[in-house]
């Protein structure tokens, strides 16, 4: 009975003290669940985000070439890019933190995919497939004001809880 109790305390316990951790960089970046071994998350399928955001270019980048910002690990196809990324990250990342940007501007927090990017005004945004890229064509200027305003919102919070438990 005694030792009952004891777990049930230490459940309760484990509740309180995990309701209080604030949100991982997975639900504030769009990362795969394979991690590095400090645990961070890793952005854009490990693709090389610097050929990404110069040329749209979607080359695979090695963990021998990771840097992490933000607790979010980049990998890059070489040396080069990555030192180019280590000395101006917001130059290269995606907005959005790497979500779709139409599915940011419905008011969810999609996958997305490097095959699916564009620049513009130097930023580089991604998204989920050939659909909702041909979505955001059709509107370029009218996705991106939506998802500028509707990012604040979500920024900081889960994606299950965006996307309605999904």
């Amino acid at each position: 009975m005694t030792s009952i109790r004891n777990i049930l305390s230490a459940a309760a316990f484990a509740g309180i003290l995990f309701a209080a951790v604030p949100a991982f960089a997975v639900d504030e970046y769009n990362v795969s669940t394979g991690t590095t071994l400090s645990g961070a998350g890793v952005a854009l399928r490990g693709d090389d985000v610097v050929a990404l955001a110069t040329g749209l270019a979607v080359k695979a980048g090695y963990a021998e070439h990771t840097v992490e910002h933000d607790g979010v690990a980049y990998y890059f196809a070489t040396r080069e890019t990555m030192e180019q990324f280590r000395a101006n990250p917001e130059r290269y990342m995606p907005q959005y933190g790497g979500f779709c940007a139409f599915g940011v501007a419905i008011g969810k927090k999609l996958d997305a995919a490097p095959r699916y990017a564009d620049i513009v005004d130097g930023k580089l945004y991604v998204f989920l497939n050939a659909v909702a890229f041909g979505k955001y064509k059709e509107d370029t200027a009218g996705t991106l004001a939506k998802a500028e305003a509707n990012w604040p919102a979500m920024h900081h919070v889960a994606v299950k809880q965006v996307n309605g438990g999904v």
